[in-house]
């Protein structure tokens, strides 16, 4: 999460926009195809599509679809799932026409070039040219070591923080975005995903997602699958933000009164996880990670980021409990102590505003509660685990959190997390139960689908409100309508992922691919202070295969959307500007749900 001022960057004048919007990167043979026409007309429009020799294959007639409220656009269907032979095709509708790719692996780079998006925003390690598909992506390491104390000081809102008698080693992990954080809920979901398309494939007897060697990272031929050892990465940071045993702090517990001072009192405070570590200032952008001159803090642990930890450790521990057994006990051990401190301190919220980094505040833990017991559960089979998930109100549901709608699945709403985790699990609960919990994902699933079926670009996503970070959110949906396949082999839930990578792939009223290096009309400048070449001529362009954040209407806070309020329907708040920070940042939890669609519609 990047805040800061930045002018917008002039661009060239945006040409007219092809009227024909699809996924610019091709069809699987099997699979759903379909592409939004937006015309005015009322009636049907005649299609065609033609071989290379001009000789028409397949020809028909669109659906009107009508006004399509979040675009602003009359919109037509048209589909031509029937058209399984691979090859180039030209697609024709009234006077507008497209070119076409159908083949039987469409997706399988996109899916290498979403995974390396984690090897070059890893912090504490140089980015090394051969790991890497142009020079000038590679880098010297980052904040290496990466040694911080407590925060004491002031925050922005006059708060005087006490800090601590600690410093703590807590190098490693991906920074989280734009600029040079490292959060601990974010990349707790970051991570949990990334293990998740690991063991969804190893529970299903598919094929290893990334096998050894399938990745371009350094650990490549280790003898382990390249996704856990990049997740790995992430999980030794986690555990290293752990506070000490016998560690006492003065933080603020309970519930906040807004507009009051905070109130410190002194905790045991062993166990518990820092929140984050960042600069004590916004860097300036264009900055590699080298060049970084500001002074670090580790900013107070509280419960959501225990929980966090606590969720992704003691899943990595049933992982590598055959890999690497040590890693697995310190992992598991990491978890049991701070579920044990979590629960001796329920309250203690992240709170405080700070310059340098973004707060990732919430209020509500019930979710976190559930997600790190369902996954300790999991992982161990205690009975006591047993006991507390079933008094959750969330047990084997798919909740409505603060702010999302029912289902929907994200930083700060993660109880769908502990749902999964307990509908996949073959040996843990009785099997009603478990059965519960796939009907839950499948409802929401079906719920989507419906969503899907009122859109005019097809897409599983129907609320007039697009947040910072859309498309990391429709990528979690498309995630939970892939695990509904999973449970029911039924097709419709497969197209609505494909639905999903459509959309973020060009099926949109910008005609944008959100995915640097992918489709005829690529983002190209996302806020980011490494890929920054828009900003300074001599940092790079972004490699392929990053997600951008995607359409904002609810937080246009940057220079360039404070421009658009009021001025756009609500899929068109976009701009493919480096100053863009809230609709164009990229962030690890929005690649980590892209990496596991691509693995799902490319398993091997």
């Amino acid at each position: 999460m990047a805040l800061l001022a930045l002018a917008p960057v002039a661009a060239a004048q945006t040409p007219a926009l092809p009227a024909l919007r699809l996924n610019q990167i091709g069809f699987e043979t099997a699979g759903a195809k379909a592409a939004t026409l937006v015309d005015t007309r009322a009636t049907p429009v005649p299609w065609t599509v033609t071989d290379p020799s001009g000789r028409v294959v397949m020809t028909g007639q669109t659906a009107v679809h009508g006004e399509d409220p979040t675009s602003g656009d009359h919109a037509h269907i048209v589909r031509f799932d029937a058209l399984r032979t691979p090859g180039r095709y030209t697609l024709s509708a009234g006077e507008h026409v497209r070119d076409i790719t159908i083949g039987d692996a469409p997706f399988a780079t996109l899916k290498r070039d979403a995974m390396i998006f984690f090897y070059e925003n890893r912090s504490g390690v140089p980015i090394e040219a051969e790991h890497v598909a142009r020079p000038d992506l590679a880098r010297p390491a980052g904040h290496a070591p990466d040694r911080a104390t407590c925060f004491d000081g002031e925050d922005t809102r006059g708060n005087v923080w006490p800090g601590c008698d600690y410093t703590l080693d807590v190098s490693g992990g991906w920074y989280d975005a734009g600029d040079h954080g490292k959060y601990v809920v974010n990349g707790g979901i970051s991570t949990w995903t990334l293990l998740n398309a690991w063991e969804r494939a190893n529970l299903r007897d598919l094929a290893d997602p990334y096998p050894n060697g399938a990745a371009d990272i350094p650990e490549a031929g280790n003898g382990v699958s390249d996704l856990l050892d990049e997740a790995r990465w992430e999980v030794e940071f986690l555990l290293r933000m752990q506070v000490p045993d016998g560690a006492r702090l003065r933080v603020p517990v309970g519930r906040v009164i807004p507009g009051q001072p905070l109130t410190f009192s002194e905790i045991d405070a062993g166990g518990l996880v820092h929140h984050k570590v960042h600069d004590v200032r916004w860097t300036g952008l264009p900055m590699a990670p080298a060049d970084d001159p500001e002074t670090r803090f580790l900013y107070a642990p509280n419960t959501a980021a225990t929980l966090n930890m606590v969720a992704v450790a003691a899943q990595a521990a049933r992982i590598w409990r055959a890999i690497d057994p040590a890693f697995s006990e310190r992992a598991l051990a990491a978890a049991r102590r701070g579920l044990a401190a979590a629960k001796r301190h329920p309250e203690v919220y992240a709170v405080g505003d700070f310059h340098g980094g973004g707060n990732y505040g919430d209020e509500n833990l019930i979710d976190e509660f559930y997600w790190a017991t369902a996954e300790l559960y999991v992982t161990m089979g205690d009975a006591a685990l047993l006991a507390d998930l079933r008094a959750s109100p969330l047990h084997v549901a798919m909740p409505t959190g603060a702010v999302r709608r029912t289902g929907d699945i994200g930083w700060n709403s993660v109880g769908g997390l502990g749902t999964i985790a307990l509908a996949l699990a073959e040996d843990r609960l009785p099997e009603a139960e478990r059965e519960a919990a796939r009907q839950s994902l499948i409802a929401s699933a079906r719920l989507w689908l419906g969503e899907a079926r009122t859109q005019g670009y097809g897409h599983p996503f129907s609320s007039a409100f697009y947040s910072w970070g859309s498309n990391g959110n429709l990528m979690n949906r498309a995630m939970v309508l892939g695990l509904a396949h999973d449970f029911t082999g039924e097709p419709a839930f497969r197209d609505g992922v494909v639905a999903a990578l459509d959309y973020v792939l060009g099926r949109n009223p910008l005609d944008q691919s959100y995915v640097t290096g992918h489709g005829d009309r690529p983002m190209q400048n996302p806020h980011h202070r490494f890929w920054a070449h828009a900003a300074d001529p001599a940092y790079p362009m972004p490699p392929a295969g990053v997600l951008s954040g995607g359409p904002n209407n609810t937080a246009m806070i940057d220079p360039v959307a404070g421009t658009m309020r009021g001025q756009c329907q609500p899929q068109t708040c976009w701009r493919d500007d480096i100053a863009a920070y809230s609709q164009n940042e990229v962030a690890i939890n929005w690649n980590a749900p892209f990496v596991w669609v691509t693995a799902f519609l490319s398993p091997t």
